[in-house]
């Protein structure tokens, strides 16, 4: 029996309902802003959308180190100003418990000059463990093993934690599955050039980035801890950059060269999936040492500045642009153009450095990307 307009119409519209009614029921949204009054559960964006809270402190760093007294008076105020806790304690108590397997995300990219630091992380296995976390359930990360050693964490690691990685060195072809969790992925069309001829161009692998087991199967909760830092190709390296290039394979096809880039959207891409939403639940931005160029390897050294600030967010993407503008205030205290306006010069060299993944991240309903519904707390401890 033919069916007619109206009918196709209202097949269509009951068709549309449907998947959306199944896409939210895997992929609850959030609430749009801190200020809706409602805790949503842990994870992106987590109980505080669009709430960041930046903590200044004067003496945390000196004679060109960080400094543990401070470094662990930000992280107290930080804690309890985002959650409203009456103590650093039943701060940390509203994200993690006896029983959690927590994992750390470090950042050793910018090594020597702005990486991960010590005092940070002992800062959080003390407060960890002060709500009932033993050692033996933290476990320290980054992508590359070998970088991970270069950078010195295991030498500063306390007695007890663990570390790993997603490959053991920093493959030319990063297709390695040995770390990597074979039925959790994302899917893009996306190719890096120098795989073609080397691999049959139907082969997944060259469109998937596989998430990484350290992820998927060995923590049930995540410490984002990215660095203030800029990125020649994705404009910025924060929040989400640090989840996305550091979770997952075969990244290098986001910016396969200085004009075939794709961060903007890869990024966005990869933290959607279902696994980041759900064990990422806190990010803590190191921006006591910041690079506001030359990002993210080495050449970092030649930007860098103490900029003696925490970020704390339960919100990547409320995170990363309150993270980008300091970057670009930076900029423009030193006379260079904003990020997303800058030309290639000899320490940046891609042709755009793709902050839109930021926006596009909000779409996604990462997390709070308009001005207007970000509340940032400041606190200056000086």
């Amino acid at each position: 029996m033919p069916i007619d307009r109206r009918e196709l119409l209202a097949a269509s519209l009951a068709a549309a309902a449907a998947a959306c009614s199944n896409r939210l029921a895997e992929n609850p949204q959030p609430a749009a802003s801190a200020d809706s009054g409602s805790k949503s559960k842990l994870g992106i964006p987590g109980p505080y959308p669009g709430r960041v809270v930046a903590v200044h402190h004067p003496g945390s760093y000196a004679d060109d180190a960080y400094q543990a007294g401070p470094v662990g008076e930000m992280l107290d105020r930080g804690m309890m100003e985002l959650t409203h806790a009456p103590s650093p304690v039943e701060a940390w108590r509203e994200f993690f418990e006896p029983g959690d397997v927590v994992g750390i995300k470090l950042n050793p990219v910018g090594q020597p000059a702005v990486i991960s630091d010590p005092s940070m992380f002992h800062a959080i296995i003390a407060r960890l463990e002060a709500v009932g976390i033993p050692r033996k359930d933290i476990i320290a990360y980054d992508r590359y093993g070998e970088e991970f050693q270069r950078a010195g964490f295991v030498e500063w690691l306390p007695e007890g934690v663990r570390w790993t990685s997603g490959s053991p060195v920093s493959p030319k072809i990063q297709l390695d599955m040995g770390g990597y969790d074979e039925d959790i992925y994302m899917e893009l069309p996306l190719i890096h050039p120098s795989y073609v001829g080397e691999y049959r161009i139907d082969d997944p692998h060259l469109r998937r980035s596989y998430v990484c087991k350290f992820l998927t199967k060995e923590t049930n909760k995540v410490i984002n801890l990215p660095i203030l830092k800029h990125h020649q190709s994705a404009g910025v390296t924060l929040a989400l950059k640090n989840l996305s290039h550091g979770f997952t394979n075969n990244v290098s096809r986001s910016h396969a060269s200085t004009t075939a880039n794709a961060c903007g959207l890869f990024i966005p891409a990869a933290v959607d999936l279902p696994i980041f939403r759900e064990k990422i639940v806190l990010n803590i931005l190191d921006g006591i040492k910041g690079a506001y160029h030359g990002g993210p390897g080495t050449t970092v050294k030649h930007y860098a500045w103490a900029h003696k600030t925490l970020y704390f967010a339960t919100d990547p993407v409320a995170m990363d642009k309150v993270g980008w503008k300091v970057i670009d205030e930076k900029r423009a205290e030193v006379g260079r153009a904003s990020i997303a306006l800058m030309k290639p010069d000899e320490h940046s060299r891609w042709l755009n450095g793709q902050v839109e993944h930021i926006e596009l991240a909000g779409n996604f309903g990462l997390g709070v990307f308009d001005d207007d519904k970000i509340r940032l707390k400041r606190v200056d401890l000086g």
